[in-house]
């Protein structure tokens, strides 16, 4: 494995001053013609890369089977000085610069002024740019020979051998985790590689502790709030029903089918990295991936013909500014802290956390939906949020009124809504104080029950407080 790459630890001479690890320019440019990934030529976006762009021969089968016998090599003492493992326990250091190196050898290209940084000692990096990028401005351009997808893993993966896992996931209803069940195994077979992976600097600087659904104890599911915890217990089933379904696949280790905090880390790289391709492919993308989450998104990104992954700037972004993607729907705060674990402070608005005991056609109809029934942060409230609670109160005390406002919805007829609504304002607004009110209250004694516990043995619990 040490033919990759080799680290040379500097002793630090002095308590203010850490190692450093350094790695020669030539054994760099050997990991990256061993590894076979294709350099693209120029740093600019284009529609094709040229086909004369220099490559190397691949040094393993796309089609290869993997053996179910493969010695587990992750967290595992050092074997020979300066060869680092992957250590997954929740604190262990994340090797972000080694990475940059890797990525660099093999063929990332970046644009001055790129960087990625931390502002909590390392737990969140990100990348950020510190000179100012015109609009338009190339960002990074990633190789589609380092980018692990589900398709590319299905390929080599998926075949009889496999029947009775993916029967184990339709039983637990888990059968649109497909995509992502075949990347998992994908990530835990590289894992076991250790040094031997190419993915091993990237794996060894990304994040061991995280703070979403998934890493929750129990005490802290019963900490939130109605629709958090609903989306909280999701994110577990989901972990759980994957988890299980990788003990299904003969080409993993019996080591790497036992050790749970190894099969979480695939899972978490996984759901908190990934994201959808326009064909519907999920990728891993290293180096694209450091992009934090905002509702103004700084950079777009797009891949060409041959599968690179090319990233732009969206707007004029000044220096210092944080480089950012979209996550998901940014009215949707509650759904980004289940999946990936952070409280989206950017969000313009959010779900009023609505729930009658039943829906129905006309309410759907109203406009009844998590990304519609809206409180603005600068205190707007949605039409939908007014709609329905007109609604109710009409479908209780004046029915022919309710058709009427029915009616208008379906014409088009704003005027008369907005009569009614004026009409009934003195019925609809105790409605909604009410709600708010009912809900604050249940907050705090949510707080409560949680600040009862101690935060060491419930590390989550802070920030769902």
């Amino acid at each position: 494995c040490y033919q990759f790459y080799q680290f040379i630890a500097t002793l630090a001479t002095t308590k203010t001053m850490p190692p450093k690890r350094i790695l020669s320019s030539g054994r760099l440019a050997a990991c990256a013609a061993a590894l076979s990934f294709q350099v693209v030529s120029g740093f600019q976006f284009v529609q094709h890369v040229p086909s004369n762009s220099p490559t190397h021969v691949p040094t393993w089968k796309a089609n290869s089977r993997p053996s179910s016998t493969t010695r587990l090599r992750i967290s595992s003492p050092l074997s020979a000085p300066g060869i680092p493992t992957i250590d997954v326990s929740e604190n262990s250091p994340r090797d972000v610069p080694y990475m940059l190196q890797w990525a660099e050898a093999c063929g990332v290209q970046k644009a001055e002024g790129f960087e990625l940084t931390s502002d909590d000692g390392g737990y969140d990096v990100y990348a950020r740019t510190v000179v100012d990028m015109p609009a338009g401005s190339p960002v990074v351009v990633v190789p589609e020979q380092m980018i692990l997808s589900s398709n590319k893993a299905a390929a080599e993966l998926r075949s009889d051998d496999m029947e009775q896992a993916e029967k184990l996931l339709a039983s637990l209803n888990a059968e649109d985790e497909v995509r992502q069940f075949y990347l998992m195994i994908k990530v835990l077979l590289e894992l076991e590689k250790g040094q031997d992976s190419p993915w091993f600097p990237w794996f060894n600087s990304l994040p061991r502790y995280y703070t979403n659904a998934a890493s929750m104890t129990p005490l802290c599911y019963n900490c939130l709030q109605s629709l958090m915890r609903k989306l909280a217990m999701e994110e577990r089933a989901i972990m759980n029903h994957l988890t299980t379904a990788v003990k299904k696949c003969p080409y993993l280790s019996v080591d790497t089918k036992g050790n749970t905090e190894l099969l979480v880390f695939a899972f978490q790289i996984v759901y908190t990295r990934a994201f959808d391709a326009v064909d519907g492919d999920l990728r891993l993308v290293p180096m694209g991936d450091y992009f934090n989450h905002g509702t103004q998104t700084e950079v777009v990104m797009a891949y060409d013909d041959d599968g690179n992954l090319f990233c732009q700037t969206s707007y004029d972004v000044p220096a210092g500014t944080p480089l950012r993607m979209s996550y998901g729907d940014p009215t949707n705060p509650s759904y980004l802290f289940a999946r990936y674990g952070f409280l989206d402070e950017s969000s313009p608005a959010v779900f009023c956390k609505m729930f009658p005991p039943h829906i129905n056609k006309d309410m759907l109809e109203l406009g009844y939906a998590e990304n519609r029934l809206l409180f603005g942060k600068d205190g707007s409230i949605s039409e939908e949020v007014w709609d329905l609670l007109l609604y109710r109160y009409l479908s209780s005390t004046k029915v022919g009124d309710r058709r009427k406002l029915m009616q208008a919805h379906r014409d088009g007829d704003y005027a008369t809504k907005r009569a009614l609504q004026e009409q009934y304002y003195p019925k609809t607004m105790p409605l909604l104080l009410d709600h708010i009110d009912t809900f604050v209250s249940q907050l705090d004694r949510l707080t409560e029950k949680g600040q009862q516990r101690d935060p060491r043995e419930h590390p989550r619990l802070p920030l769902i407080l």
